[in-house]
């Protein structure tokens, strides 16, 4: 063999071999303090209105998948919302401004989405009829899930120019529908009012002096729908994109108590049409990091304009536009998923609200198969795993090796979220634990550093026998693509694929037990979620 052909096997393998570079790094977890809290339940997701006829970049992604017309029946569906034993589903869209509530004393007439050039977003004016309310409403009873409904907030108004409307909110409409509700028993957790009408808009806007004006009329309508009720459903809004200004006039005009959750959405990767610019965004932890702008000024808002407020995401999926063909309903959208995920809840984000549970690209399931794409599994462990305590993590590791900690959720002990982004680099973790501890000197507290494995040990009653008799485990959950490619379809956990069971059920999302004292790593462009068992944190007890 002549030393050019040595040469070209050497470069051929160079990717393998510095994709085993080992980095060792050190993470510190503050658990003497909760830095945040969210919702219990934080992982939530949207069914939109948008009908087949949706179409972007030459596809159309959306199939029967909208509110009016999604198959609920389908065995794939309920099981999937069920595994959560308490989705948050937030009902709306781009056409919520345009749908009309088939019931009581219509000022026009009721007829489905087709597509209107002089519409909005393409499309006519659409229908909810009565009987489909019905339908949605048994799907969510069967399955636990907590509803969050979007109203129309330009019934009524007119266009003044062609992306301005005024005059004030039109309530007759939302009225008979919500009388309609609480007579039939429904239970819907938080009403949201309008959506994307904030600041400049997305098709259309209403100014927020008006728009204030509006949210207190919707409050004092809840509170008379409502008023044989000891608990009221929240009220949210705007449901759009930040603008500062805006937020704080809305809440400012609307004053205290009248706005429960701001909601606002979350597009940051840019249009589902850039393929391959869209995994480039998601594998930059520079650009990721990008987000955290708009989450602390959107805090500092709240803080100062409307401090009985909390913020929700109200719609987030990544890419507009649909989405991204594999790339938002493939294996590496988790990257950003999940990263996103911890951004927000380190900001005081309650909830979290995904672009969608079904329908265009980034749907958690397949728009055609309702066969949970990755994006599904990855909610799902956040939703087991991570309780709603925020721990403080501090890092010396690269911008590529992502972190996020919370206490478990349900049970005593604190799961980590370790996300690398690294394409060549395996990361050696070296976990420990910082808290204040109370010391006979005064008043004074001292910060104490040590181990997860020292704190593990202090937690564990050893009766009848040493501590050195007791082997200790932490719980890994190792999510890979198949086969290396990061725009499959399947997601691996543990090196298994996540596959609906045979009667269509949610696969055992286990874990492998590892001793606590073997070394933690990370390999090149994975994620994985660690939980330390009975950990002692005075910030989750």
């Amino acid at each position: 063999m002549d030393f050019r052909t040595l040469l070209l096997i050497f470069l051929a393998l160079c990717p393998a071999f510095s994709a085993q570079t080992v980095e060792d790094t050190e993470l510190m977890i503050d658990t003497s303090v909760r830095i945040a809290w969210t919702d219990d339940n934080y992982i939530c997701a949207t069914i939109d209105w948008w009908p087949k006829e949706k179409c972007n970049y030459k596809q159309c992604p959306w199939d029967l998948a909208s509110i009016i017309n999604l198959d609920l029946s389908h065995p794939f569906l309920e099981n999937a919302i069920r595994a959560f034993k308490g989705l948050r589903l937030r009902l709306g869209g781009s056409l919520q401004d345009q749908v009309i509530y088939d019931v009581g004393n219509l000022k026009s007439s009721c007829h489905p989405f087709t597509k209107q050039k002089d519409g909005l977003f393409g499309f006519s004016k659409g229908c909810l009829h009565m009987h489909r309310w019905d339908e949605l409403n048994n799907l969510f009873k069967k399955t636990g899930a907590l509803v969050t409904f979007g109203l129309n907030a330009l019934y009524g108004r007119r266009r003044i120019n062609r992306h301005a409307w005024g005059g004030n909110w039109d309530s007759s409409n939302a009225r008979d529908f919500m009388k309609y509700t609480v007579a039939k028993g429904y239970q819907i957790h938080s009403w949201e009012f309008g959506n994307e009408l904030s600041g400049q808009g997305i098709g259309a806007s209403v100014n927020a002096v008006q728009y204030g004006k509006d949210v207190i009329h919707l409050h004092n309508l809840i509170d008379q729908v409502y008023k044989k009720f000891d608990q009221r459903p929240l009220l949210l809004a705007p449901g759009g994109f930040y603008s500062p200004e805006w937020f704080s006039k809305l809440l400012e005009v609307s004053g205290p108590g009248i706005v429960n959750i701001l909601t606002h959405h979350i597009y940051n990767l840019g249009p589902g049409s850039e393929g391959s610019k869209l995994v480039d965004k998601i594998l930059n932890p520079q650009y990721l990091n990008k987000i955290s702008d708009t989450f602390g000024n959107l805090t500092q808002t709240i803080k100062m304009k409307g401090p009985w407020a909390s913020a929700w995401v109200g719609e987030s999926g990544g890419a507009y536009n649909s989405g991204g063909p594999n790339v938002s309903n493939a294996f590496v959208d988790s990257f950003w998923y999940l990263d996103q995920l911890g951004i927000a809840a380190k900001h005081h984000t309650k909830v979290y609200c995904r672009q969608t549970l079904i329908g265009g690209n980034y749907g958690l399931l397949d728009t055609s198969t309702f066969v949970p794409n990755p994006d599904y599994y990855s909610a799902l462990l956040w939703h087991r795993l991570m309780g709603k305590e925020v721990l403080d993590i501090s890092s010396k590791a690269s911008p590529y090796l992502r972190s996020y900690a919370h206490c478990t959720k349900d049970r005593a002990g604190v799961t980590l979220l370790l996300i690398n982004l690294s394409n060549q680099i395996q990361y050696g973790v070296n976990i420990q634990s910082s808290a204040y501890t109370s010391l006979q000197v005064g008043k004074k507290k001292n910060h104490k550093k040590s181990s997860f494995v020292h704190g593990l040990k202090e937690t564990v009653s050893w009766v009848g026998s040493k501590s050195s008799d007791v082997t200790l485990y932490r719980e890994e959950y190792h999510l890979t693509p198949e086969g290396g490619n990061l725009q499959s379809r399947t997601m691996l956990l543990n090196g298994k694929p996540l596959q609906l069971t045979e009667t269509g059920d949610i696969p055992s999302l286990s874990p492998v037990l590892e001793n606590i004292k073997s070394p933690i790593s990370v390999a090149p462009l994975s994620i994985k979620f660690i939980v330390f068992p009975n950990f002692n944190s005075p910030s989750c007890r």
